[in-house]
């Protein structure tokens, strides 16, 4: 497989807990990762969670609720974007049976390409 073209049709799904899954690309400084959580609504929202990494992402389908600390919590659809700044604990919250997310991330997520690999 090239290494700089993932088709859609291309193995790559990774499970990462029950009902979430992710694939990515990258180059040597930016990565993208689609993640896709079924199962839902959720009833509680994901733990929160931190990280050095910048993000933007882009709701590609479902609806889910963002909590950021610090900033007031926000209800979300397909079309809409958001982004979390360096080091700011965030969790989602899935509200309808599928979201699917386009995260992309700077500087790389080197935790997300070693378990990639295995």
């Amino acid at each position: 497989m090239d290494s700089h073209v993932l088709a859609g049709s291309d193995p790559g799904w990774q499970e990462i807990a029950p009902g979430a899954r992710r694939k990515l690309i990258h180059t040597d400084h930016l990565m993208m990762v689609i993640v896709e959580f079924t199962g839902g609504p959720a009833e509680v929202p994901d733990p929160f969670h931190d990280h050095p990494h910048e993000q933007v992402s882009f709701v590609a389908e479902g609806r889910l609720r963002l909590l950021m600390k610090g900033y007031e919590e926000r209800e979300l659809q397909e079309g809409d974007m958001f982004a979390v700044p360096s080091g700011i604990p965030h969790a989602i919250q899935t509200l309808s049976p599928v979201v699917r997310l386009v995260d992309c991330f700077t500087p790389l997520r080197q935790d997300f390409l070693e378990t990639n690999r295995k």
